[in-house]
């Protein structure tokens, strides 16, 4: 009986998680795909020339499968769902930056929510990993010819949703910080300065905290919200700054233990999408305070 494969897992690990962490948009989940890619490897007893293709190949596919059910279960999610914060304390190197800024923002995620299964796998491998269409047609089981059709499709419901201007780093933290001040010292005018006028927040309780339900539209609306949450604070919470999928943003914490992780889209020097994300589930991984 031939013996399971030698895989080099920790040598892997990380390129495949970055797969599947784009396709779910949950860290959880990812690491559950990555796992069993691993332990499927490992049973199928193969002799592997390429184990990074093959385990890539069997990420992909049980990604697919399973957003597949997980669009099922997010038509019954309470109010708007977001990813599942990738949450650092210190800056990210400059080329992590670059590429995180992109395929990583909690704003593309949510784009990509919107494509099929399909759509989504043949996009991600083909524009984010650099793929050819024939290795992307053989991991999805598809023919070349459909695959740039859906990486099509993809690409201009992408464009179609996607920021139009990106703002430096710079400017970024400066706007955050600004709108920290704003919350902190419940400045209405300053909010109304730094959100764009047609500004949507986005909330993602899960139907487990208060949070709102749906999103809400305009720099008043916005504004006057994140007022009222400041009136409601415990004096034991803390915010601060960190970085949510590798862009500016904010860790609120009560007593040490994170409640919230907040980010934003900026276009045209103002922020134009918030995301607030409390949902007790998806704020587990946040270190609380030392």
């Amino acid at each position: 009986m031939q013996q399971p494969t030698s895989v080099p897992w920790e040598e892997h690990r990380p390129y495949l998680f970055a797969i599947a962490y784009r396709m779910l948009g949950s860290i959880s989940d990812a690491e559950d795909m990555v796992q069993e890619a691993f332990v499927r490897t490992q049973q199928s007893g193969e002799e592997l020339r390429q184990p990074r293709s093959y385990l890539a190949t069997a990420v992909t596919r049980l990604c697919m499968e399973h957003l597949r059910k997980a669009y099922v279960r997010r038509e019954s999610y309470v109010g708007p769902w977001l990813p599942e914060p990738l949450v650092e304390t210190v800056e990210p190197l400059a080329e992590r930056r670059t590429e995180q800024a992109e395929s990583l923002s909690l704003a593309f995620l949510r784009i990509l929510e919107n494509l099929t299964p399909a759509e989504r796998a043949v996009f991600l491998l083909r524009e984010v990993f650099e793929y050819s269409y024939d290795e992307v047609a053989s991991i999805v089981e598809k023919t070349p010819a459909s695959c740039r059709q859906l990486a099509r499709r993809a690409r201009d419901h992408i464009q179609e949703n996607r920021p139009r201007f990106t703002a430096s780093e710079e400017k970024k933290q400066h706007l955050m910080s600004q709108f920290f001040l704003c919350c902190t010292e419940g400045d209405m005018e300053g909010f109304l300065t730094v959100l764009s006028e047609d500004a949507i927040l986005y909330s993602d309780g899960g139907g487990k905290v208060h949070a709102a339900r749906r999103p809400i539209y305009g720099a008043d609306k916005i504004a006057r919200f994140f007022l009222g949450i400041m009136k409601k604070k415990q004096i034991d919470t803390m915010v601060f700054p960190a970085f949510v999928n590798g862009e500016p943003g904010l860790v609120e914490y009560l007593n040490g233990q994170p409640q919230s992780a907040f980010t934003v889209t900026i276009e045209n020097d103002r922020i134009t999408e918030l995301f607030v994300i409390n949902n007790p589930d998806k704020i587990s991984r946040i270190p609380p305070l030392e």
